[in-house]
């Protein structure tokens, strides 16, 4: 073979400027693409085997596999694969010409035989140029696995001059070598590139083997150094061999059959992928070929914290290669709360493999996803309704999430979205209403508002827990999907007869006098004696009302509203429902018709207003201290008389 040099021909004239600042923003990348491009070239070199085109191995490198050799001393790190190989041609072809695609081409030329492209991931081209964002020069050793095919080698300095000729590469596969540049050295030691191998390449579909010529010089030196005292002591040296593991599972575990997988595999993947001590709740096995190409496993984890960090819990990869994490073009953000890894083989990458394009099969491959986990949610409800039940509190938050932002998964969702009550069983909105009562009562804690819910539950309610922080935007959610069913707090509504117009009057304008508030809003109602004397009450439009204002005083610094103008905006309220069957308000209006006891009975008018507001969850430091000080002068005159 003549040896020559050129210019390698591109159709972008700063294709190079774009390859090192645009393209490959991480500058880890380049390991992908190489072990990538070796996986290529192995998997082609077994199709065309399978197609009775090339001769099986027979020798001991029967297995294919692909080593990635650091060489600290020289400063090089190589990529090496038993793979197809290329021959002169194909170098001019594929390397010299960046617009062709080898991966392409092979497919477009076998695509008769087989319509199977599984295994045929590589962009050979600009991934191989990948390379030179870290490498002050680029060789590349080859050898066609065509009989009588020359090797070849090419050499590049900057990847655009280049120089072709013979090698003398002996056997079949390719061999690409990096000359680490200054700075890349700084960057890539054995154990970054080991880090980096595991990241992107850990399940790729052939052995990867990593070989830190520094660590064999070592052991080399080691043996030496046993021989030699072996042989000073006349006993009989026994070699330890160099044993070499694969740094990568090529068989991750959504390649099998979801019937082919026990429960504790799946469990195990879960913990070596996700690093998480606890066993997920349940998972749902993707292995599909029609009308996509999807192969993986999303699980449901347990949530502590639902607020913890989403970063990468799907794992997109394309071929068994890692592509990305939480790419919303195909997993809408709120399945970010689930963890997983999905292969989807036919992703229309663009030529780093970073980013997708919108194109109508991402599209529908994210509808798909959706249907099969809210059909998978569905199916637990359906068939095993008591393991659903004890799944909520952990996926609760992404169910209603996931309603709220999707459509489609409403539509599925919304008949199995449980709501637990006060005595700890799990209903549907179905079955918490009927035809005649579609109101439904809740509390965001049962213990403060015990009272409250002890009412509700009287007047024939099933009062339900919302307490998690999305559950407020769920409410308004739900009512504007289900404009007949309304959510009501316990406190919104007391059941009991109201009394006369005088009697409400007397009582407003005492109590307004004693607490010192002329904005009280007061009513009387007939509620029992074994009720409190008094309780607050919030209409739900009120207490959705002082949400609102929270929000926007978070925001006051920002829209530079003043307190005046957020009064005026969203003007507090504040009612008193006074219990006129409760002998302590027959007292008080005793007292109170006393003109010699009005001290005493304000101060009792006072100690009910703040129980009130104790039982409502709503009494400040301040009245909490006046009520415990009232409070312990009654049980002091009360032990008095005893």
């Amino acid at each position: 073979m003549e040896t020559k040099s050129g210019k390698v021909s591109v159709t972008t004239e700063n294709i190079f400027p774009v390859i090192r600042q645009w393209l490959y923003e991480d500058k880890d990348i380049f390991i992908r693409e190489l072990v990538s491009n070796c996986a290529d070239a192995i998997a082609k070199h077994r199709r065309l085997a399978e197609l009775g085109k090339a001769e099986k191995d027979a020798d001991s490198k029967a297995d294919y596999s692909i080593r990635v050799i650091y060489d600290d001393d020289n400063k090089t790190l190589s990529f090496e694969d038993n793979g197809i190989g290329m021959s002169e041609n194909e170098v001019e072809k594929y390397i010299n010409q960046i617009a062709f695609s080898g991966a392409l081409d092979f497919v477009n030329k076998y695509q008769e035989e087989s319509t199977d492209k599984t295994g045929i991931i590589g962009h050979f081209g600009l991934g191989f140029y990948s390379a030179f964002m870290v490498a002050d020069e680029v060789t590349i050793n080859t050898k066609s696995f065509m009989e009588d095919a020359e090797a070849v080698s090419w050499k590049s300095s900057d990847g655009m001059d280049f120089e072709i000729g013979p090698s003398d590469k002996k056997e079949r596969g390719t061999i690409i070598t990096l000359k680490l540049s200054e700075d890349a050295v700084k960057i890539f030691d054995s154990a970054t590139i080991r880090m980096t191998l595991r990241k992107y390449c850990y399940f790729a579909p052939a052995d990867i083997y990593f070989v830190d010529t520094k660590s064999d010089r070592l052991h080399e030196e080691a043996e030496e150094k046993r021989k030699k005292e072996a042989e000073e002591k006349g006993e009989t040296y026994t070699p330890a061999p160099v044993s070499y593991v694969p740094v990568n599972n090529k068989a991750p575990l959504w390649t099998k059959k979801p019937s082919e997988c026990t429960e504790s595999e799946y469990k195990q993947f879960y913990h070596s992928v996700f690093n998480d001590g606890r066993d997920p709740l349940f998972w749902i096995h993707l292995n599909m070929d029609y009308p996509f190409t999807l192969q993986g496993i999303l699980y449901f984890p347990k949530t502590d914290n639902i607020y913890q960090s989403l970063e990468g819990r799907i794992k997109i990869y394309n071929h068994q290669i890692f592509v990305a994490d939480n790419i919303e073009e195909i997993i809408p953000d709120f399945l970010f709360l689930l963890q997983g890894c999905l292969d989807c083989s036919d992703l229309p990458l663009n030529v780093s493999r970073s980013a997708l394009q919108q194109d109508e099969y991402v599209k529908k491959l994210s509808g798909h996803i959706i249907k099969k986990v809210s059909d998978k949610l569905n199916d637990l409800f359906k068939k095993q309704r008591e393991d659903f039940e004890k799944y909520w509190s952990d996926i609760s938050v992404f169910v209603k999430y996931g309603m709220m932002k999707e459509e489609k998964f409403y539509e599925k969702a919304n008949g199995i979205c449980l709501f637990k009550t006060v005595d700890g069983k799990f209903k549907t909105i179905e079955e918490l209403t009927s035809e005649e009562k579609k109101t439904i009562r809740y509390t965001n804690d049962p213990k403060a508002q015990a009272a409250y819910v002890e009412m509700s539950k009287k007047d024939g309610f099933d009062v339900i827990v919302m307490s998690e922080e999305i559950d407020n935007n769920f409410m308004s959610f739900m009512e504007m999907k289900k404009p007949d069913y309304r959510f009501q707090r316990v406190d919104s509504e007391l059941s009991g007869k109201e009394s006369d117009e005088e009697t409400k009057n007397k009582l407003k304008d005492f109590f307004r006098a004693a607490v010192g508030n002329d904005k009280l809003i007061v009513f009387a109602q007939e509620m029992g004696k074994d009720n409190l004397p008094a309780l607050i009450r919030e209409a739900e439009h009120n207490r959705r009302m002082k949400e609102m204002r929270a929000q926007y005083e978070r925001m006051m610094s920002m829209n530079n509203m003043t307190p005046e103008q957020m009064d005026e905006m969203f003007p507090e309220t504040e009612e008193l429902v006074v219990n006129t069957d409760s002998p302590l308000i027959t007292k008080l209006q005793a007292l109170e018709s006393m003109g010699t006891k009005k001290e005493d009975a304000d101060r009792l008018a006072q100690h009910i207003f703040d129980q009130a507001k104790l039982a409502h969850g709503s009494l400040d430091s301040e009245g909490l201290e006046r009520f415990l000080k009232y409070n312990t002068e009654l049980l002091s005159k009360s032990a008095e008389n005893l």
